[in-house]
């Protein structure tokens, strides 16, 4: 069984998408009509624009997006998910990658969640640090005796990021340390993502999501907060909402679908990240880029 998986922030690079553009009519409407529905020209900055440009979240998400949804639309009948999971933003193009959204839908959802994560960066500031070389475990109970901090992303074994306040950041760092972990790494991020400090942008994402019309998608979709697959509308949209504030439970997700059958993870989108994550999780599965 193949499964389809999808990358969030960090998997963005500039001139990403322009071969789509370029080799592709039905990639060159669909940016000319993200570029109306966004308000600003997204194609300019992709193709034109620096590494900084890329990394505001207001241009991030919506890019990323953009890439991993026409790029599974150019592929066409390539295209036959036995299942498909998205990590962090990349669960919106893995919904609309498997019919769950409309484009339209699922872009204008994206541009509210990342404004609504950018507002809430400015309201309460925060950052996020990655924890190489500790056990998941280990990780969860040391954030729970330090105020402040969550465990929010489970990527691989041996390789969680902690968001929250950057002074509870900096004064869980060497309990850390102590504890084993092989690096703590802050991350140039610009807000405390996946942790309690994104409430505000939930609530406000929430009105969006409640508002929008989801369908039954063709397969199985695995969310980040429960990673269990699921395709019932109202379920999807629930935990969807919750991902804001809740943990990105990558490892969990993908062994959860090597567990129902999975055998070969594609990427649709930027860059090899995910491919290096699920590697790391488990290396009797194949592994790949999507290909038009």
């Amino acid at each position: 069984m193949t499964a389809y998986i999808f990358p969030g922030q960090g998997s963005q690079f500039p001139g990403m998408g322009q071969d789509l553009y370029e080799n592709s009519s039905l990639a060159r409407d669909r940016f000319e009509q993200a570029n109306a529905i966004l308000g600003f020209n997204i194609t300019n900055i992709l193709f034109e624009g620096s590494k900084e440009d890329l990394q505001q979240t207001s241009v991030t998400q919506p890019a990323l997006f953009l890439h991993a949804v026409i790029l599974r639309e150019v592929m066409g009948d390539q295209f036959q998910p036995a299942m498909v999971a998205g990590h962090s933003l990349g669960e919106f193009s893995a919904l609309t990658a498997a019919g769950a959204l409309s484009f339209e839908d699922g872009l204008r959802l994206v541009r509210a969640r990342a404004t609504a994560m950018q507002e809430a960066c400015e309201l309460q500031p925060g950052s996020m640090t990655a924890v190489l070389g500790l056990e998941d475990a280990a990780v969860e109970k040391i954030c729970s005796q330090h105020e402040g901090v969550v465990a929010a992303n489970f990527n691989c074994p041996g390789q969680v990021v902690i968001s929250g306040e950057k002074k509870a950041l900096e004064n869980i760092s060497a309990a850390l340390e102590v504890a084993g972990a092989r690096r703590v790494v802050p991350l140039p991020v610009g807000g405390a993502f996946h942790s309690p400090l994104m409430e505000p942008a939930r609530v406000s994402l929430a009105a969006a999501i409640e508002a929008t019309t989801f369908s039954t998608p063709v397969c199985q979709v695995y969310q980040n907060v429960s990673a269990q697959a699921e395709q019932e509308a109202q379920k999807i949209k629930a935990q969807l909402i919750a991902q804001l504030t809740g943990a990105v439970r990558w490892t969990q997700t993908v062994e959860q679908m090597i567990a129902d059958g999975a055998k070969e993870f594609i990427e649709v989108g930027p860059g090899k990240v995910l491919q290096g994550l699920v590697r790391k999780i488990n290396r009797e599965v194949a592994v790949g880029s999507a290909a038009v």
